[in-house]
Formats: structure tokens, sequence, C-alpha cells
């Protein structure tokens, strides 16, 4: 299991103040140099945290492998088949939500998906959909062709119940399971922090993790570096 960091964040206290600071790129290269496999980076519509330049700096510096999380938006597909990332993650964006409130629903659009799959296979770019932990999900993510599909974790990092977050991560361990037996690369992220990514990281199908709210907050105390580490430390204690 690798982890792999979201930078946005970095872009968000960034335009906060209409600057240069703090560094998109230095955050990501900090990141890999602390042992990060990928950086994360979500395009959105609206261009509230990355723009459109920060894309096309990373892909051009960066040395692990960027994740283009993105809605399919006619201008943000363009863009990915220019960029060339490694991956796209296919999300749901509504401009009023403060994140990414849950999964794609893959049944209601899986013809956009195979068409999408195809004009990112066609120049080499895999993709993943950011689904809920459901076996319908995962087996229509399969037939349009996504090579990946990322499990929401959001419900289960939200839950404070014991019991209840239990019940989550059943689903979660499950859905991982299903799409491993039909072929699916696994990846999980949404809300996960230095007390929750413990549970997850035991389940060793998922193949990465994609964190980076927590670790850009977290940074404020121990630094990017250390963070990144910490979470590294978790993740290859399970």
């Amino acid at each position: 299991m690798i982890l792999n960091v979201n930078i946005d964040h970095v872009a968000t206290l960034r335009n906060a103040r209409g600057g240069t600071e703090p560094d998109v790129l230095e955050a990501a290269l900090i990141s890999e140099a602390a042992g990060a496999k990928g950086i994360v980076c979500h395009l959105r519509e609206d261009r509230r945290h990355i723009k459109d330049a920060d894309v096309y700096n990373l892909k051009n510096n960066i040395s692990t492998r960027l994740d283009l999380e993105m809605a399919m938006y006619d201008d943000i597909i363009a863009l990915a088949l220019d960029v060339v990332p490694d991956l796209v993650t296919i999300v749901p964006e509504g401009r009023q939500e403060l994140t990414t409130e849950g999964g794609l629903d893959v049944i209601a659009i899986q013809h956009e998906l195979i068409t999408l799959c195809k004009k990112m296979h066609d120049k080499g770019i895999e993709v993943s959909l950011f689904i809920e932990p459901d076996k319908t999900q995962v087996e229509i993510a399969k037939s349009v062709g996504a090579d990946m599909v990322e499990l929401h974790t959001g419900t289960y990092a939200n839950l404070t119940e014991t019991s209840r977050q239990n019940g989550e991560l059943i689903r979660i361990n499950e859905a991982t399971l299903f799409a491993d037996s039909i072929g699916l690369k696994v990846a999980a992220g949404h809300g996960l922090n230095l007390d929750n990514t413990a549970n997850i990281a035991k389940i060793k199908q998922i193949h990465e993790l994609s964190i980076g709210h927590s670790i850009i907050s977290n940074s404020i105390k121990y630094g990017l570096e250390a963070t990144v580490k910490k979470f590294i430390s978790i993740i290859e204690s399970n």
C-alpha cells in the first residue's frame, strides 16, 4: 500500500492572498522526498484551488505519478488529454460543496464513462472512478472500462459510534475484495487522518491511499515532510 498526497489545500492557502506562496510544486516535491509515491490534485470547475498552470507544472516536474481528480467538464477533459497525467480520477462535483460529498453514481452515467475511458486510454491515461463502497458500483466501474476504483471513506471517517464505524469498515472491505477479484486496482480516500487511517491500512487489497486535508493541516504542527512520514509509518505498520 502506498501513500499519494493531495496538495489542493496548499493552493487554497496560496489563493487566499493571491500570491505565489506557499508553492504548490514545492509542496509536491517535499512530499515525494518524504516517501509519497504519487501527487494528487483536483482541478475544479471554479478553479477554487488548483489552477490549470499548476497541473502542467506538476506534470512537468514531479518524479512520481500524477493523479488528476476531475469532473466530466469538457474543458477539463480537454486539459487532461493535453497534460496526459498518469491517472485521472473521475469525481462528482457540486459548485456549492466545500469538499466532495460522496461517490459517483456510475450506473446513471455509464455511457458517458465508456466514452471518457476510451478517450483517456487512447492517450495512455489510466482511469479511476471515485465511488461508494458498493459492489454494484464496483461492477459497473469495471464494465465501463475503468482501471481502478477509489472507495469513498468519508462516511467511515465521519462516524463516531464504534458499531456504525465498524459496519462501514465491513462495507469498504467487502467492496475492496470484490473489486480485487474482478481485476480492478483499489484506492481509498476522503476524511482520513492520523487517528482513523490505520483501520483502512489493514485492508491489504487496497493499493493506494489518497490523503490531503489532514496532511496539510498537520503540517502546521509537524512540518510537511514529517507529516507525510507519519502517515507512511501508519500505513507500513498495519
